[in-house]
């Protein structure tokens, strides 16, 4: 075969249309049934562009719940298809049923749980199918937490109300929506956080329609509120919660309640509120200790290498120190997988313990008051055996300029300081200056090993005050 009919073909297969079945294939087997099922199957295609892919779907509400959540990883599948294809844009196309006034049982048949819920509660009932019992990783610190959230899903109105509380970003609204997946196949649910509900009671009492308002909370079989402690203040709002409260209980609905604090430390709630959750089974969630954080943090290294097949490698040694050191929350403890794949699959490489010190610094407690100009200027100095004078001098003197200017390129990638800033705590130096000396570092780091070690070591006596951690 000759090289243009190989060229030819080439261009042939480059310029075929984006086989979108493939595409949702694809999407179901990386991203899972439920999460296909749930949105992705929503998603039409409509055109393809030279460098982007237009879609559609029928409300705004899918189309924002899609870009937040899954859209860099939709447009990672159909780059695998087609490299050219830089982004996605989405139009809504309203679907309208042929049989709009069809009343038969097959029209109806998927929407009886909620046929008397109009569009603007619906949109806030968001159950999120990521978060389910069977990916809530458990320890010591959530068992009970846990345990209780699937007894009411086995058996409602076992523990009523169940009251679970802890600080931010510990899994409490995993398990409320665990509960929510588990219950809405046979009953009618509500999962709204309480600034919602707030919300849709203002403006009822705006649209004088309260009458609706009440027919919904209280019809429900289980109601989820999310954050309670939001709903401090606004009397008359608490005065509508206590009723539809005591509505729900007393005809046999489950209520689950979520917030950072135990029930008789709520502030600006009503006592009787307050009374009515601490009757019920009242459970926290604690930080998590090593063992959990361990399996959270290879749990989620697991997943990312799943997803990009393969791709991503994380070390032992990296993960043990993410377990060790974010302790705060499993929140935070996901963010930082997050950003060191990130950093891995940016500059394509394995980042060393070093690097992942410097991209969590923020997340590790290392505050940027701790990290100063001066405790980089002096531990630069100690380094290269030089004075502190010596180094803010004009002398340009070999062994001077590289220590002044790893100084400069610490400070720039350390602290927040802007260049005529840092230029001024370098003898008033222009910024000019600043920035020849941060490229000259940069490019150093690339062809000189003992630069990138020197470099790497300054940083974790600056950040840790420990030296010759590579």
């Amino acid at each position: 075969m000759s090289n243009n009919n190989i060229s030819n073909n080439l261009k042939d297969i480059a310029s075929e249309a984006l086989d979108w079945a493939v595409v949702q294939k694809d999407m179901k087997r990386k991203l899972g049934s439920d999460i296909y099922e749930s949105w992705l199957r929503k998603i039409d295609f409509v055109e393809e562009m030279s460098n982007y892919v237009l879609l559609s779907v029928s409300t705004r509400f899918i189309r924002d719940w899609i870009t937040s959540r899954y859209l860099d990883q939709i447009l990672q599948i159909i780059k695998v298809y087609k490299k050219d294809l830089t982004r996605i844009e989405f139009k809504i196309v309203e679907q309208t049923s042929e049989n709009e006034n069809d009343n038969s049982p097959k029209a109806n048949e998927n929407t009886e749980n909620v046929s008397f819920i109009k569009d603007t509660y619906l949109q806030y009932n968001r159950i999120d199918p990521n978060k389910r019992f069977d990916n809530f990783i458990t320890g010591t610190s959530n068992k009970l937490a846990y345990e209780a959230s699937l007894k009411v899903s086995e058996n409602i109105s076992h523990y009523n109300p169940l009251y679970i509380y802890g600080g931010v970003g510990m899994g409490k609204t995993h398990l409320l929506n665990s509960i929510g997946l588990s219950l809405k196949e046979k009953n009618k649910v509500m999962f709204i956080s309480a600034e919602r509900f707030m919300y849709q009671f203002v403006k009822s009492i705006k649209s004088n329609d309260m009458v609706k308002f009440k027919e919904y909370f209280r019809n429900t079989d289980i109601l989820l509120i999310d954050d309670i402690q939001f709903m401090n203040g606004k009397e008359a709002m608490q005065e509508e919660f206590f009723h539809t409260f005591n509505a729900l209980i007393d005809k046999g609905s489950q209520v689950i309640i979520s917030a950072d604090r135990a029930p008789n430390k709520l502030s600006r709630i009503q006592d009787r509120i307050k009374s009515r959750f601490a009757g019920g089974l009242v459970v926290d969630v604690q930080k998590p200790d090593y063992e959990l954080r361990s399996k959270i943090v290879k749990q989620k290294t697991e997943e990312l290498n799943i997803f990009y097949s393969n791709q991503v490698n994380i070390s032992e040694e990296i993960q043990k120190f993410i377990s060790t050191e974010i302790t705060t929350s499993i929140r935070e403890l996901v963010g930082a997988i997050n950003r060191v794949v990130s950093f891995s699959r940016i500059y394509n490489k394995v980042p060393n313990l070093s690097e992942v010190k410097v991209v969590l610094k923020d997340l590790l407690n290392i505050g940027e008051n701790k990290v100063t100009i001066d405790l980089i200027q002096s531990t630069v100095c100690k380094f290269f055996k030089i004075s502190k004078n010596e180094m803010l001098s004009s002398r340009r003197s070999r062994y001077l300029v590289r220590p002044r200017q790893t100084a400069i390129y610490l400070t720039k990638i350390l602290t927040s300081k802007s260049l005529p800033e840092i230029g001024r705590e370098f003898s008033n130096r222009d910024h000019t200056t600043i920035i020849h000396s941060v490229k000259t570092i940069e490019k150093l780091k690339e062809k000189d090993a003992e630069m990138t070690d020197n470099i790497n070591n300054l940083k974790n006596q600056i950040l840790y005050n420990k030296e010759n951690e590579i």
